[in-house]
């Protein structure tokens, strides 16, 4: 039987890849896409680690102890009694698998719909041939594809402790933490990243008592100093433990938990023993099994493939998007690349501004934020102003009963064009999609100011803050 042909193949339908696919199908390419994931049935789960056990899930668990804590802890300020409250873990972790299945056929779905040929196993490279490369893919039924155009979409990995492994059941990376079946006494994060946070939360919120090991000096250093500080207010008065410039020594996995050998700030030895540890140490890029070797495929030291800053690799025809290549491993991120690389394919001029990228952590309070923090302007010299608004003085946040934290602008001294926005407060992570399209088209503080927004509303506090840039709040 001849090999199938195809314009565009790609290998990974996660955010990255099934974009791709779906944008190319649309632009007229014959397209296939290869994924491996399974679903405990061993069907086909489309929509990698995002999909699977990273974004979606996580967001799920938030949701369901969100709710949890505010009818433990909140319902009585509505005039709502409650008795008997319990969690029901097993119930929860289904609710999230069933999200994550509706998910997964939407994605099918979708493949249908735009006729993309979908092939569920590992693809990998075989060899170059007339006309693009020849890839495999090893599954149920094996076959062999040729594709003139080539999207590597393989994703990432969790990064392991050295000489600690994963086994899912007391040292856990994003997958495990997502599969607890019952809630832990005692819960240690390594890590207190994006992951670290939200796991955090979402345990902490019913019942388990959480401590967070970071080897960094200073909490949250990506993000915006005021508004670290402020998170981190709010995490410490929740009960979440935290403890920086920690290094970790040795761990131990017995029966009775996992013990962790850790030096603190100040040098002296400390013990955390608990009965799950959740690792959130990083990333890898997935290009194990790639067969990147048999076409000359180039791979950096981290095993990531390497690209320009259209995604294009070292090879003709080859490109990469998302998790696999540079930049923020963000599943965002990986969806405006896979749209770019699909138009540039298809001879347009696909575009991603890598400095518009948002950046959510999915916390309570959320925290959002996108352009430059305020230590980075101070590093490059940049002359600015900055306002920020505090959600304690806005009408919706009160009635809602979430005051914590603030909106903050940072724009140009001179030009008044904004150059940062960060929020840490309800909805962050809605709210800073203003501030992605007025950055986008270059807006000015001054714009937002005048834009009339909805009374009562979370988005006043964009408005207010833009205002506080020129010192000229209305309502604080």
């Amino acid at each position: 039987m001849s090999n199938q042909q195809f314009d565009v193949i790609v290998i990974g339908a996660g955010p990255g890849g099934y974009i791709a696919a779906i944008r190319a199908a649309q632009l007229g390419q014959k397209v296939a896409c290869i994924d491996e994931w399974k679903n405990d049935q061993g069907g086909p789960a489309p929509g990698g680690t995002c999909t699977n056990v990273g974004c979606i899930p996580s967001k799920a668990l938030l949701q369901s102890s969100e709710h949890f804590e505010h009818a433990s802890k909140h319902f009585g300020e509505h005039g709502i009694a409650v008795s008997g409250l319990k969690m029901d873990v097993a119930q929860m972790v289904a609710r999230k698998a069933a999200v994550v299945k509706q998910n997964n056929d939407g994605i099918l779905y979708l493949f249908k719909k735009n006729k993309v040929s979908f092939f569920h196993g590992r693809g990998s490279f075989v060899r170059a041939v007339d006309g693009g490369y020849e890839i495999a893919v090893k599954g149920a039924k094996d076959e062999t594809l040729v594709g003139r155009q080539i999207i590597v979409a393989t994703g990432s990995s969790a990064r392991a402790l050295p000489g600690v492994p994963f086994d899912e059941e007391q040292v856990l990376s994003n997958d495990g933490a997502l599969r607890i079946a019952a809630v832990p006494k005692r819960l240690g994060l390594i890590g207190s990243g994006v992951i670290g946070l939200e796991m955090g939360s979402v345990w902490r919120r019913v019942g388990a008592e959480v401590t967070v090991l970071e080897a960094l000096p200073t909490f949250l250093g990506a993000v915006d100093e005021q508004i670290a500080k402020e998170a981190r207010k709010a995490f410490d008065k929740q009960g979440l433990k935290i403890e920086l410039g920690v290094k970790v020594g040795e761990v131990k996995v017995g029966k009775k938990g996992v013990s962790v050998a850790w030096t603190d700030a100040k040098g002296a030895a400390q013990e955390l023993v608990v009965d799950k540890l959740i690792v959130s140490i990083g990333r890898v890029p997935n290009t194990t099994g790639l067969n990147a070797e048999a076409v000359g495929l180039r791979l950096d030291e981290r095993g990531a493939v390497v690209v320009d800053d259209d995604c294009r690799t070292n090879l003709p025809g080859v490109w990469a998007v998302g998790d696999v290549v540079r930049g923020p491993m963000l599943a965002h991120k990986a969806e405006e690349e896979g749209v770019a690389v699909a138009e540039r394919i298809a001879g347009q001029h696909g575009h991603v501004d890598f400095n518009l990228i948002p950046w959510v952590i999915y916390t309570s309070p959320e925290i959002a934020w996108v352009g430059k923090t305020e230590q980075q302007l101070k590093a490059e010299g940049a002359k600015y102003k900055a306002g920020s608004f505090p959600f304690m003085a806005n009408g919706r946040a009160r009635a809602l009963g979430d005051t914590t934290g603030l909106v903050k602008f940072l724009a140009d001294a001179a030009t008044d064009e904004i150059l940062g926005v960060h929020i840490v407060g309800p909805m962050a992570s809605e709210l800073i999609a203003e501030a992605c399209v007025a950055m986008a088209f270059r807006a000015s503080s001054e714009d937002i100011a005048r834009i009339c927004h909805a009374h009562p509303s979370l988005g006043e506090s964009m408005k207010e803050a833009a205002l506080a840039v020129d010192k000229r709040t209305l309502n604080f």
